[in-house]
C-alpha cells in the first residue's frame, strides 16, 4: 500500500509504464522466434537417426523453447499483461513445434498422409466410391474426409491436395485453439489457467495424429461437440469454501435452442461419416457425462443424435465392414487387459533409442495422468465440474478394443484436453507466488515439453521421405495395370497410389510364418510373393532408405533385412533393376520374357 501511495500519478495523456514482468515477456517471444528462425537455417537432416528429428535441430532451437516457456510463465504471472500475449506464446509453440516439419521437409510427412493422398486421388478420379479397393475398401465405408477435400479440390480447381497436406498438422492444432478455450471457459474465468491448461495440452499431446488424415479432422469436430455440450451444462451448486474465481458461475442454459442442435447434428453427421472410432469415443464420452442427473437435460439429447447416426451409419454404408469384423469386437470385449496394452509382432530389438523414447512417451501419458487424478483429489471444486468425468470418457472404449494395439495412446489423446485443465490447476502459478514457485513450475514444464519432444520427433528418420525416395514411389505409381508391388516394410510414400489398379503386398504385414521364411530364405519368399499366375501385369520390388530405417527402428525385421532382400534382387536373373537413385531401387521381376512395356519409363 505504501508504494501504491508514493507513486508518482500518471500525465494525463501517457500510457504507465508496463510493469516489468510484461516487458519480460514481450522481450522474450520476438527473440524466441528469432532463434527458431536461426535454428531452421542450421538443421542438418542428413544427421537424423535413431532419435530423429532431435538429432538435426541444432542447440538454438531447444534454446528457443525455453524462452518461449519462461516467457509464457512470465506472460501469465502478471494480470496486467493484455490476454493477446499469453494467445501469442501458444501460436508460436504451435509453430514452432509443428511447422518445423513442413518447413525443413521438402516432402510430405509420414507414409499414412501419403495414404491420404492416394484415396483422395483415386476418389475425385471416379467421382465417389474407388471400385477393387481390396483391402482399402475401408475408406470407401467411411468417405466424409476424402469426399470433403474432393469437393474443396473441385472448388478451387487444384489437382491434388499434395500441396497443403504438408500444413495440415499447422492448421488442425490451430483450430483446435477454439474447442480447447470453449471447454476451459465453461470451466473457470481465471485465464491464467484457461491459456496455462491450453499450452500443457500441446506440450503434451505427442500421439501425433494431427497429420492429414480423417482422425484429425473428426477429433477436432468431436472437440467441438464436446464443447457445445459442456457450455450449456448447469453450473455446479456453490458450496462453502469454493474457488469462487475458478470455475464458471454461467447460470443453466436450459436445454438446446433450435440453431445450436441442428449444428450438433451436422457436426455429429460429420464424425460419424469420417471416422470410425471417433463416433464410438464421442458416445463414451457423453454416456459418462450423463451419469451425472443435472447433466442429462443438455447430454442425452446429444447422445441420443450420436448413437442414433451411428447405428444408422453402421447398418448401411458401413455394414460390409462391421460384418466382417463383428465376431473380433465381440472377441475383444472379452479380452479388456489385452486392449489396454499396446503391442506389436517383431521379430528382432528394435534400435536402444527407441526402447528409451519408448518409455519416456509412457512415462509422459502416466505423469499428465496422475498429476490429473492429483488434482481431482486435491481441489474440491474440480470434482464439481464436468471435467473429472470428461477425463473417465474413453475409459470405456480402452476395455473395449485395442484398436490394432493403438487404443491406450487414442484414448490418452480424448482424455487429454481434461488432463491438461486438471494438470495446469497444479504447476501453472497464478499469483505473485514465490518465485521459487515459479521457476519449478518453468522447470516441470520444460520437462513435460521434453518428453513430448521425444514422442513427437524421435521417429522421424521413417516418417521423413526424400525426394528421391518420392521418385521412386512415383515410377511404380504409374506401372501398367494389374501389376503388383512389393516392399519389406510399409515406408514407401505413396505405395497406395492408382490402388484401384494395382496391389501392393508389405511383407511386414504378411503372416508370421512368412516373415519367419523371409529371414532365412529370402530368395523363396520374393518368388512366391512375385510370382503369381493370376496377376494380368508385372511384379516389382521398391527398397528404400525409409524402410532401412522402420526395420532398425522399430524392429520388425532385422535391421539388414532390407539390404539382404536387395542382395538376393541383384544377384539374380530374376530381377531387373529398372530405376535407382540414392535412396531407392526398383526391380522388375522377369524370370522369363520382359512383358511389353514394363521395363521402360511408365
Amino acid at each position: 500500500m505504501v508504494e501504491q501511495q508514493t507513486r508518482p500519478a500518471p500525465v494525463r495523456g501517457s500510457r504507465p509504464a508496463a510493469p516489468r514482468a510484461s516487458r519480460t515477456a514481450r522481450a522474450l517471444l520476438p527473440i524466441a522466434l528469432g532463434l527458431w528462425a536461426l535454428a531452421l537455417s542450421g538443421a542438418r537432416l542428413d544427421r537424423m537417426g535413431d532419435l530423429g528429428l532431435i538429432q538435426a535441430l541444432p542447440v538454438v532451437y531447444w534454446l528457443a523453447v525455453a524462452l518461449l516457456t519462461v516467457g509464457f510463465v512470465t506472460a501469465l504471472r502478471d494480470a496486467a499483461t493484455p490476454q493477446r500475449w499469453p494467445a501469442a506464446y501458444v501460436v508460436a509453440l504451435i509453430a514452432v513445434i509443428h511447422a518445423t516439419p513442413s518447413l525443413l521437409y521438402p516432402t510430405l510427412r509420414y507414409g499414412w498422409a501419403w495414404k491420404h493422398i492416394a484415396i483422395i486421388d483415386a476418389m475425385l478420379r471416379h467421382n465417389g466410391a474407388v471400385p477393387d479397393a481390396h483391402n482399402l475398401d475401408l475408406y470407401n465405408q467411411w468417405p466424409g474426409f476424402f469426399q470433403l477435400n474432393v469437393v474443396f479440390l473441385r472448388a478451387t480447381g487444384l489437382s491434388s491436395a499434395l500441396g497443403y497436406a504438408s500444413w495440415y498438422p499447422v492448421l488442425a492444432n490451430l483450430l483446435l485453439l477454439a474447442p480447447l478455450l470453449l471447454i476451459y471457459r465453461t470451466v473457470t474465468t481465471d485465464r491464467r489457467l484457461v491459456w496455462g491448461a491450453v499450452w500443457l495440452y500441446y506440450s503434451t499431446a505427442w500421439i501425433g495424429q494431427d497429420y492429414f488424415s480423417p482422425q484429425a479432422f473428426a477429433y477436432l469436430l468431436c472437440l467441438t461437440v464436446l464443447a457445445q455440450v459442456l457450455r450449456r451444462l448447469p453450473a455446479a451448486p456453490s458450496t462453502t469454501g469454493a474457488k469462487a474465481l475458478s470455475w464458471s458461475d454461467t447460470p443453466a442454459r436450459g436445454g438446446w435452442r433450435p440453431a445450436p442442435f441442428v449444428l450438433l447434428v451436422v457436426l455429429t453427421a460429420a464424425i460419424v461419416c469420417s471416422h470410425p472410432l471417433t463416433p464410438l469415443m464421442l458416445i463414451s464420452t457423453l454416456a459418462i457425462l450423463a451419469l451425472r442427473r443435472r447433466n442429462r437435460r443438455v447430454v442425452l439429447p446429444a447422445l441420443a443424435v450420436a448413437v442414433a447416426l451411428t447405428l444408422a451409419w453402421d447398418a448401411t454404408v458401413a455394414r460390409p465392414y462391421i460384418s466382417e469384423n463383428l465376431s473380433k469386437l465381440v472377441a475383444a470385449l472379452a479380452s479388456p487387459d489385452n486392449n489396454a496394452l499396446p503391442g506389436l509382432s517383431r521379430l528382432a530389438d528394435p534400435a536402444r533409442a527407441q526402447v528409451l523414447a519408448s518409455w519416456v512417451e509412457r512415462g509422459l501419458i502416466v505423469l499428465v495422468l496422475l498429476l490429473a487424478v492429483t488434482a481431482v483429489i486435491r481441489h474440491r471444486w474440480v470434482r464439481r465440474t464436468a471435467l473429472p468425468l470428461l477425463l473417465l470418457g474413453p475409459l470405456p472404449l480402452l476395455l473395449a478394443n485395442n484398436y490394432g494395439g493403438e487404443m491406450i495412446f487414442r484414448a490418452y489423446l480424448f482424455a487429454l484436453p481434461a488432463a491438461a485443465f486438471l494438470t495446469a490447476t497444479l504447476i501453472i502459478p497464478t499469483g505473485h507466488g514465490h518465485r521459487l514457485r515459479v521457476w519449478v513450475s518453468v522447470a516441470t514444464m520444460l520437462a513435460l515439453l521434453g518428453a513430448f519432444f521425444v514422442g513427437y520427433y524421435s521417429k522421424e528418420e521413417m516418417n521423413y521421405f526424400t525426394p528421391a525416395e518420392v521418385a521412386a514411389a512415383q515410377y511404380v505409381a504409374h506401372v501398367p495395370p494389374g501389376s503388383r508391388v512389393v516392399t519389406v516394410t510399409a515406408g514407401l510414400p505413396g505405395g497406395e497410389l492408382h490402388y484401384d489398379q494395382h496391389q501392393w503386398v508389405v511383407l511386414a504385414q504378411t503372416p508370421l510364418a512368412e516373415r519367419q521364411l523371409l529371414l532365412t530364405d529370402p530368395a523363396a519368399v520374393l518368388a512366391t510373393t512375385l510370382d503369381d499366375p493370376t496377376l494380368t501385369g508385372p511384379s516389382y520390388l521398391v527398397l528404400n532408405r525409409a524402410q532401412i530405417a522402420e526395420c532398425r527402428l522399430t524392429g520388425l525385421f532385422p535391421a539388414d533385412t532390407v539390404d539382404r532382400v536387395r542382395a538376393v534382387a541383384s544377384g539374380s536373373g530374376a530381377f531387373r533393376q529398372v530405376f535407382a537413385n540414392q535412396d531407392a531401387v526398383v526391380y522388375l521381376y522377369a524370370p522369363g520374357p520382359v512383358p511389353a512395356g514394363a521395363g521402360g519409363q511408365p
